[in-house]
């Protein structure tokens, strides 16, 4: 389980606020024993940065030598003190600072703000609160702007917190260390002690999570049964990821997208990560995975990769793979960018469409089945398996009509040794190719031909459907791997 201190210079600059045994001083956290650097543990550093090596500099550096998770890092704090190295982080700030706008009737030429844990309590600089907390990952910030023709940023430095007089200023800091670190601020109470903390990563706005709440709940006391405590989170909790011993993403993924920064923080910080970053990579982009298949000679559809939409490449299309035929967007999920053309001018009018949003496109042979295959793999074996029956009088196990909820066909869910073995070999075969994590294996069966259609590194795990075999053993199963996992890291830290 992880650990979490905020350092002080001394106790009495955390005298405005609620105590905390969690709460240090930097003398304190010096006589630490020796055993806390191999453990799992936050520092929030509060102390005074007024001068180069001063304490401040000090407790970043002895707790980057202890293996701690410390803000702000020692590599913060030295490019804060030059401006030609700040100024590099700031690619992409201009931008919120373009759509600044203050009241109206505002002639300020100069602001002076405050920032902590990347908040401020001026809505129209959130943005840019929240983009310098991601490139300077420290409690209190002070920023100055200037206007010269827009706005700019003429100076970025390390507050103090002993500097905070105002209570208004006061209070402020206390409710962003709440929200981020969501530890200190509760009153002591008898707390549960887990042996390791594993972070999921969930939306409740999603329309079609990999997990449903009833599932997600499952997760949580599956957790618990083996002494790991299950923390839900969400995007604005990047900056925290480093108190937890795993990441469990139950978001769909995607490269340009939040999941995948999150996964590769995370292993960066040297959790456990389902999914990896590198999963996230090969899985998403159904142009690589496609050519990963063709390459290592797993068996799928006939399948082309198409660059253009000349008369030309839909002759080669018709030609190679016959009509009706499949297109397909490389990150596409759910069905959605997925469209059946019938005809030379149905494929040479989907094929422009899509190539608006994508510059290279999937055109696949069409293979009719009456149900699509799931295999569930964890650690390169097979955890269950899932047959999807395609939407009644439709050709997809999803139909998505306008804004509403999509359409989805029945499932069954049997055994694994129900399983014919083709299926689970070349499952397992996709599989061994993309990692050891969770995979969802799709998988096309007519007569004696067995073919993957994609592998997904983010599968579905619904109450009542992927579990209707195995029950609890099925959320069972996954939390053990994580600990299994975050077993193996602990056992290389010591």
């Amino acid at each position: 389980m992880a650990g979490f201190y905020v350092v002080v210079d001394d106790l009495d600059d955390w005298a405005p606020y609620f105590p905390s045994r969690d709460v240090i001083s930097f003398e304190q956290y010096m006589a630490l024993p020796a055993a806390e650097g191999r453990a799992r543990t936050r520092v929030i550093n509060c102390c005074r940065n007024s001068r180069a090596l001063g304490r401040g500099y000090y407790c970043s550096l002895l707790a980057e030598a202890r293996g701690h998770n410390v803000i702000p890092s020692v590599q913060v704090i030295n490019d804060l003190r030059r401006k030609s190295l700040w100024s590099l982080e700031l690619e992409g700030v201009e931008a919120a600072l373009d759509r600044l706008a203050l009241a109206d009737g505002d002639q300020s030429e100069r602001l002076d703000l405050k920032v902590f844990f990347g908040e401020i309590d001026t809505p129209q600089l959130a943005p840019l609160a929240h983009q310098l907390f991601e490139r300077f990952p420290i409690p209190l910030l002070e920023v100055r702007l200037v206007r010269d023709r827009g706005w700019h940023i003429q100076r970025i430095r390390q507050g103090a917190l002993r500097d905070l007089r105002l209570e208004s200023d006061q209070e402020r800091f206390a409710q962003a260390l709440d929200r981020f670190s969501n530890r200190i601020w509760r009153k002591p109470r008898a707390r549960k002690h887990y042996r390791y903390d594993l972070a999921m990563l969930v939306d409740p706005k999603e329309k079609l999570p990999p997990s449903d709440r009833a599932a997600i709940a499952r997760f949580v006391r599956a957790g618990k049964r083996l002494s790991i405590n299950v923390q839900l989170i969400g995007k604005q909790d990047y900056q925290r990821l480093a108190e937890y011993d795993g990441l469990f993403i139950r978001e769909t993924t995607s490269i340009d997208h939040h999941t995948y920064r999150f996964a590769r923080k995370a292993a960066a910080e040297g959790l456990v990560v389902m999914d990896d970053p590198t999963s996230i990579l090969r899985c998403t982009n159904k142009v690589y995975l496609a050519d990963l298949l063709r390459t290592h000679k797993v068996p799928t559809p006939k399948t082309l990769i198409v660059s253009d939409a000349r008369h030309e490449t839909v002759t080669t299309i018709i030609e190679t793979l016959g009509l009706p035929v499949v297109l397909k967007i490389p990150d596409g999920a759910f069905s959605r960018g997925v469209v059946k053309a019938e005809s030379e001018e149905v494929l040479a009018r989907e094929l422009k469409h899509l190539r608006h949003n994508s510059s290279l496109i999937l055109a696949q042979e069409f293979m009719y089945t009456d149900y699509d295959w799931r295999i569930g793999v964890l650690n390169n074996k097979p955890l269950y398996a899932c047959r999807y029956f395609m939407v009644q009088d439709h050709w997809q196990i999803y139909r998505h009509e306008g804004g509403g909820e999509p359409d989805s066909g029945g499932f069954d869910t049997p055994a694994i040794w129900e399983v014919p073995r083709k299926v689970l070999d070349v499952a397992l075969k996709a599989t061994r190719l993309i990692g050891d994590g969770l995979y969802g294996v799709d998988i096309k069966q007519s007569g004696d031909r067995v073919v993957v259609i994609e592998v997904n590194d983010n599968p579905s795990i619904d109450s009542g459907v992927e579990d209707l075999q195995l029950g609890g053993a099925l959320y069972h199963e996954i939390m053990a791997e994580f600990l299994r996992r975050m077993e193996l890291k602990r056992q290389m830290r010591v």
